[in-house]
This record gives structure tokens, sequence and C-alpha cells, in this order.
């Protein structure tokens, strides 16, 4: 990677991102809202990969600084590691650049030479970085992990967060225009290793949609809607209700938030497909009907976009998760309330933790008499590597690693009795 002329804006960018995460406690998606330039889109992608690595850069300035230095100033020496060791970016450009960093604070302008010195050490130290294992998930996801999944399996899912996500499309239809090189998967999905999404051919018609394979599937478990009335709960960016209409689904898409809603309209116009866009508060709505279906993608820790999202295991806490597990238990009876006698509800959620998915299923078969979990063959939704479950199927990052991997998910398809 060369570095460019104005490769110090977009470092100085990447800082702002990582203090906004890290101390103010943000997502890194609100903070990127605030940059302008050609320069934002590189600062977000190292800022990123700054989080990322944060765990394997720490540990080798804990070996080289006998004391911790200002927040700013850890923050430049983490960026530039990453950069050095991550993305193999010029040694020169990224030390000057971190030199210079430190130098435009009044605050930092006096450690300019311990950064010069302890990245100029640090370069030539390669080897140091390789032998660090990937970065650990924090204490309160990595317990839960271990235990559900057993440690040899946790550290393939801690290995596939730094592997990098490719791009993944949901074609409109089997006449859709897909970029060169796309790989189709046995799932359905269409997949790239990369490029910028709004140039590539098909994307201004609106012959497909970014969605990773993964979240994909949840509306493949539905089968044939054509004609159905099905509900999206929860429906933002709109990925799904786009993949129900496309299957000429009648659809209602609901949402609480409309920021997030306006992604839904943009997506629907772009694509040329219908849908019924209500913005509320799903436990407090009430349809005129019941519905033949409903797809609720719940909220919760999205520990299984982790790959996707590195600021999130910095945001995320233990206590998080009790709230969302509540809220998934409500959304779940109410999307059985407003379902018809017989019909389906597909639960799903983009949670690696088994109590905001398969422990949710369990216990909203014990607490309704008559529903009932309908058997779903991996393999039918070409997902052989997936071990059958009594209630559901569950996806870990570290699937399909010859691949590129994908986001971890629960999914599962319950029927309301007669």
């Amino acid at each position: 990677m060369t570095d460019r002329p104005d490769s110090l804006a977009a470092r100085r960018g990447a800082l702002k991102l990582m203090a906004h995460v890290l101390r103010d406690g943000r997502m890194l998606s609100d903070g990127a809202s605030g940059l302008d330039g050609p320069d934002a889109a590189r600062a977000l992608r190292l800022a990123g990969l700054a989080l990322q690595h944060l765990g394997r850069a720490d540990t080798l300035l804990k070996a080289r600084m006998e004391r911790q230095p200002a927040a700013r100033v850890r923050d430049i020496l983490r960026l530039a590691l990453a950069e050095l060791f991550a993305d193999d970016a010029a040694p020169h450009g990224v030390v000057n650049d971190a030199v210079a960093l430190a130098r435009m604070s009044p605050r930092t302008a006096k450690q300019a030479g311990l950064v010069n010195a302890v990245l100029r050490g640090l370069a030539e130290d390669r080897a140091a970085w390789d032998a660090l294992p990937p970065p650990a998930l924090p204490p309160w996801l990595r317990k839960p992990l271990a235990k559900a999944w057993g440690r040899e399996r946790l550290e393939a899912i801690e290995a596939a967060h730094v592997a990098g996500a490719p791009l993944d499309l949901t074609p409109k239809g089997p006449d859709a225009v897909l970029p060169d090189g796309a790989e189709a998967l046995p799932t359905g999905s269409i997949r790239l290793a990369g490029g910028q999404v709004s140039m590539l051919p098909g994307y201004a018609e609106g012959h497909w949609w970014v969605q990773d394979a993964a979240a994909a599937m949840p509306a493949r478990l539905l089968g044939d809607v054509a004609g159905q009335r099905v509900l999206d709960l929860c429906a933002a960016p709109g990925g799904k209700t786009m993949q129900l209409a496309a299957a000429g689904a009648e659809v209602t898409a609901l949402d609480i938030s409309p920021k997030r809603l306006r992604r839904v309209h943009a997506n629907l116009e772009r694509t040329g497909l219908g849908a019924e866009v209500i913005e509320a508060d799903a436990l407090d709505w009430t349809p005129e009907a019941p519905f033949d279906a409903v797809l609720l993608d719940a909220p919760c820790t999205a520990t299984g976009t982790v790959r996707r999202h590195p600021d999130l295991p910095h945001l995320r806490e233990a206590r998080d998760v009790e709230a969302l597990t509540r809220l998934q238990y409500r959304l779940i009876d109410r999307a059985l309330d407003v379902l018809r006698p017989g019909g389906r509800l597909v639960y799903c959620t983009c949670s690696l933790l088994p109590v905001e998915g398969e422990h949710q299923v369990t216990a909203a078969l014990k607490r309704h008499e008559g529903l009932s979990a309908e058997p779903l063959d991996p393999v039918a939704f070409g997902l052989a590597e997936v071990a059958a479950s009594d209630h559901g199927l569950r996806l870990l990052p570290d699937l399909w690693p010859e691949r590129g991997g994908m986001d971890g998910f629960y999914m599962a398809v319950l029927r309301r009795p007669d």
C-alpha cells in the first residue's frame, strides 16, 4: 500500500473516530457521518483496522514501554502498528505521519520523540506481531462463547474476525446483472472480493443489494411466499424486506427508527420493489388483520457481525444482554399475536450468544401451548457444513473459511397452532 500526499488528513480522521468509539462510547458509523472529503472513507477503514487489532498493538506496546502514554498518543501508536503490520503500509510514511500527529497538539507534542523511537523500533520486529494470537473478544463475551461452542471453536471465531469480510450480494432475480468475478454461493448469495458498491454493474439499476450470506438466510426459510401477507419486524435497512418483495409477497416493513427507515425507502426505490413501510413501535402497533408470516430480526448484541463492525467489542457490555433478551422475549410474543392461526414466524438474531437465539426459541415453545418449531435441514439450504438442530440453524463466523466466512446468526421457524 502506498501513502498518498493527503495521508495525514485520513490518519487524523481515523484518530478522531477511534476516540469517538473508545472514549465517547459511540459507534464508528456515527462518527463517520461527521467526516468530509475524499479521505473520509480511508479514515473509516483505518479506524476499523486499528480497533480490530487493538489487543495485538497493546501487547507490543506494553512490552516496549514502561509507562502507558496519554490516550491520544496511545491511539497514534495503535493506529500506526495496525497499518504497519495488518495493512503492510510503507513504514516511512506511517512513522512520519504518526510523529506529525503527535506534534499537532500541545498536549502530545513533547511525546513526538517517544512515538518516533517506539515505532522505529517496532517496525523492525514483524516477527513479534506475527507471533501474537488473533485479538481476543472481551471476557463478558468470550466466557459464554467458550462454554457454548468450546475453546477451539472460539479461537476459530476470533481468527475469522480478523480475516476480513467479503462483499455479499442478494440478486433481485435470475436475470440480475452482476459484477464480473462474482461467485455463486450454495445458499443463493453472490460473493465478491470487494469493490466500491455504487460503482459496480447492476447497482444503479437495482439488480442487487448488499447483504451478508448469513443475513440472507432467514427470509429464505419461509420458502414460497408469493401472494402471502408478510410482516418484516425491525425491518431496517431493508434487505429482508426486498427479498420478500422480490419473492412476490405482500410485505409490510415496520421499524421504530425514522432514520433507518429512510434507508428502507431508498433501497426500495433503487430496486423498484414495493412494500408498505410503517414507522412504529412493534410492541404497540396493531395491524388491521393478522399476517400469514412474520419475520422478526430482533434487536440484539450483534456479536455475530464483529468481523464487519470492529467497534462492537469496545461498545457492548454484559449488562446489555439482559435488556436485549427481555426485549426479544416481548417481541416474539408480539409477533405471535399478529400472526394468523397456522402462520409461521421466523425468529433470528445476528448474535453469537445462545441466550439471544436457541434459548429464546426454547423458552417460547414452553410458554406458548401448541407452538412448534419446524425441522430445518441445513443441506436443503446449501449449508452442508452446519449441524442440524432441534429448533433452528446456527451459523458462526468460522464457517466457510476457504470462502471468506460469514456473519454469525441464529434462525428458527415457529408455527402457530391452527
